[in-house]
């Protein structure tokens, strides 16, 4: 059987492999398909397409957007974007210069906490491309000593509610969805679990979300089996993949979850639905 991982990011978000070694980790851990769906980034896309040919992994054109909603953060993926529109990419632009911003901002909290850092120490981090976010602050954090771990620098200042976390400023829910659909992509609502609010699920689902990632690293086989049943009963995709950040989040997540290629061709043919209306 083929297999995909339908949730991969590269060093142009906030993973740590360049889109060559993903394609390459793609290829050893024997799957056939990766969505690349970096947040509010699409420059992957183009450097991974050579590599991938040569290794014939099919790359599956993906973003994830930042949904702010009620203080809550909520990610939304993009499959099968047009990601060469120009519109599309002026407003990632966009997004990509607030969360220099944001992250300015919490440079500035960590003062307080006589945590000193600077921005390029960051950017070095990120490769200087792409979208800068929590996750390079925290390897920044790490090595140079301020925290003992990239886990230690989310739990002690930049996670959720910490000292020094600044919210994103993010899409509106609806915004979102209309934003993936108007690029003629599939909008779908990725690991639910992290909302820990069902009632926003169910909100996505209203404004025209077309599946929901059921299966993700973070997920326990019951937390799968739950939104499994949801997507069902809303006649959604049950799509998954690993949220693979190469050695970001500590290990190589990528293939931890995977799906069989069959649920890719349907993921396609809603994908032509869209292009189609």
């Amino acid at each position: 059987m083929k297999y995909a991982d339908l949730h991969v990011h590269t060093l142009f978000s906030d993973g740590t492999f360049t889109p060559e070694e993903v394609v390459k980790c793609a290829s050893e851990k024997g799957l056939s398909a990766i969505a690349i769906c970096d947040h509010d980034s699409v420059d992957a896309l183009a450097p991974a397409a050579p590599h991938a040919k040569k290794l014939n992994i099919e790359i599956i054109p993906g973003v994830e957007l930042t949904v702010m909603k009620e203080g809550k953060e909520i990610h939304l993926l993009g499959y099968y974007i047009q990601w060469r529109e120009k519109w599309f990419n002026d407003i990632l632009r966009r997004v990509q210069a607030e969360r220099i911003v944001r992250i300015d901002r919490m440079i500035e909290k960590l003062k307080g906490f006589n945590v000193n850092i600077d921005r390029k120490t960051v950017t070095e981090i990120s490769g200087g491309q792409g979208s800068l976010g929590r996750l390079h602050l925290a390897r920044a954090l790490a090595e140079t000593g301020a925290v003992s771990s990239v886990n230690e620098a989310f739990a002690k200042y930049i996670g959720d509610s910490k000292p020094c976390y600044v919210e994103d400023i993010g899409f509106g829910p609806k915004e979102a969805v209309d934003l993936i659909l108007r690029a003629k992509g599939v909008p779908v609502l990725a690991h639910p679990v992290t909302i820990g609010d069902d009632s926003l699920v169910h909100e996505f689902i209203k404004h025209g979300i077309r599946g929901i990632e059921v299966f993700h690293s973070d997920h326990s086989a019951s937390k799968s089996k739950k939104y499994k049943k949801i997507a069902e009963e809303n006649g959604l995709l049950p799509l998954g993949g690993s949220d693979c950040h190469g050695l970001g989040k500590g290990r190589v997540l990528m293939g931890s979850v995977k799906i069989p290629y069959g649920v890719v061709e349907k993921l396609k043919k809603e994908a032509e639905k869209i292009k189609q209306r």
